[in-house]
């Protein structure tokens, strides 16, 4: 049985992975003054968070079509692929899990489409175990289990520099972002359960930093690391030294998906992580 993973660039894994088979990644669009850009490839996620806050309109997201998946399943199905595992962000954040889900239903049982319930390398990791267990020679049934259980050991948590891109997305109102200006309040977040959730605010980027510290620590001992950020690499690469963590896999320093760097803003601060397995502990 020959499995191919495919994915978007939501997940932050380079397109396509440096020697790596069997995995591929789907860019998504950003539409920027009504023109298209491919997340990644027509337009760098260093180019587009420096000009992000001179735009005069928020950039906004489009769903790579049902069609394009259609076209990619077909091709890999007429290279050999018996089966395609397809895994994307939450579908209660994205319209890409519809557009998969749709695409995969031209090929009956062949394609399955997985929720992943999160984003940026919460996806990502789901998708690197996957690939992995499929170097292992494992069978599709058990490559699925392996994806359901990091989805559930997954956390991924963002310091935010700013509400002014979620006031101007319609996420917060125009006063409580003028208030945190104010306050220089620095909002935190979480992804959960395929939903984004609001971790409170804290009054100086100084204290967001050590509470994501305190988070990082906090979840320890942990399987993989990313440290995210939107154009902060200096920020993330320091972040990284403080942590001082011995992993089995190399960190990862991402700058973020300019799909949720539209929301999200320039500076951001994060992390994703995977939680060692009882066992490992």
């Amino acid at each position: 049985m020959s499995i191919a993973i495919v994915t978007d660039s939501t997940s932050d894994l380079p397109y396509p992975p440096p020697g790596e088979e069997n995995i591929y990644v789907v860019p998504n669009i950003i539409v920027i003054d009504g023109q298209d850009y491919e997340d990644n490839k027509s337009i760098t996620r260093e180019e587009f968070y420096t000009r992000l806050p001179q735009m005069k309109s928020l950039p906004t997201t489009a769903t790579t079509s049902s069609g394009s998946y259609i076209k990619l399943y077909e091709k890999l199905f007429q290279q050999g692929v018996s089966h395609i595992i397809s895994i994307h962000p939450s579908s209660l954040l994205s319209g890409i899990f519809n557009a998969a889900s749709a695409a995969a239903q031209a090929f009956g049982q062949a394609v399955h489409v997985i929720d992943s319930q999160q984003v940026t390398l919460g996806l990502g990791f789901q998708a690197l175990e996957a690939f992995e267990a499929l170097k292992r020679g494992l069978p599709l049934e058990k490559i699925i289990d392996r994806i359901n259980d990091v989805r559930r050991r997954v956390h991924v948590v963002a310091m935010l520099d700013t509400l002014e891109y979620l006031q101007r997305s319609g996420r917060v109102s125009w006063a409580r972002a003028r208030i945190g200006a104010f306050l220089n309040l620095k909002p935190m977040v979480e992804v959960r359960d395929g939903k984004v959730l609001s971790l409170g605010e804290v009054r100086s980027r100084t204290k967001g930093i050590n509470r994501l510290l305190e988070m990082i620590h906090s979840l320890a001992p942990l399987e993989r690391l990313a440290i995210l950020h939107t154009n902060a690499e200096a920020e993330a690469r320091q972040f990284l030294d403080n942590l001082n963590f011995k992993l089995a896999t190399a960190p990862m320093i991402v700058n973020v998906t300019t799909i949720i760097g539209t929301h999200a803003g320039p500076n951001c601060l994060g992390f994703a992580i995977v939680q060692s397995t009882p066992s490992a502990k």
